[in-house]
């Protein structure tokens, strides 16, 4: 019987990070995708505990203080967290935990976790790519597109620290790659009760 397993993915808003996690949970049982909370307000078309859990500064900060997430980043001068207690119990339940956290957070699961998580990287082909889809989701100002652009570039600086790497520019092909990664994290021995295989398979 395998553990519960944790899939991180990160990499620029507009990517398309999110479409290749909905059609996977669409297409997969099992999984717990972590709701992040967020101290930024909620967009059109967003609803509160499904894009994020929606919450104040002074809420949030006190959930620091209390340890309540598993980890927090301010990104656009907002803040973002993974609350702690619902991924445990997923964890417990034998689920996989799927993260689409930031750089930022990845660091500190990846510190939490060591080798029980895969890790993967999604990114546009190309600077100009991400500024065109960012321009045409129509939810953000020229100015926050540019904030977010630039945000990404440095996060592109990480891409060597994640175990795969996902060039979504055509979204079937991607799908396949993300796909496949998912199911392969059921296998890997860490995830797995070992000396229960072992013994069954002497007894």
């Amino acid at each position: 019987m395998s553990k519960g397993q944790i899939l991180v993915i990160s990499g620029p808003s507009g990517s398309g990070k999110s479409s290749l996690i909905d059609r996977l949970i669409k297409d997969h049982n099992n999984i717990y995708f972590s709701v992040s909370s967020t101290t930024r307000e909620i967009r059109e078309g967003e609803e509160e505990g499904i894009n994020y859990h929606y919450i104040s500064k002074d809420k949030f900060e006190e959930g620091i203080e209390k340890g309540e997430f598993l980890e927090w980043a301010i990104v656009h001068k907002n803040y973002y967290g993974t609350s702690l207690v619902p991924v445990q119990k997923a964890l417990q339940e034998g689920k996989t935990a799927i993260f689409d956290i930031d750089v930022q957070g990845f660091k500190i699961v990846k510190e939490k976790f060591k080798n029980a998580i895969v890790s993967i990287f999604i990114t546009t082909k190309s600077r100009s790519e991400l500024k065109t889809r960012l321009e045409l989701r129509g939810t953000d100002s020229k100015d926050d597109i540019e904030r977010r652009i630039l945000n990404a570039a440095g996060e592109m600086e990480h891409i060597k620290e994640y175990d795969y790497l996902i060039i979504n520019d055509d979204f079937d092909e991607s799908y396949a790659a993300f796909e496949s990664i998912f199911k392969s994290v059921e296998y890997k021995t860490i995830n797995l009760n070992l000396r229960g295989i072992i013994d069954d398979w002497i007894n």
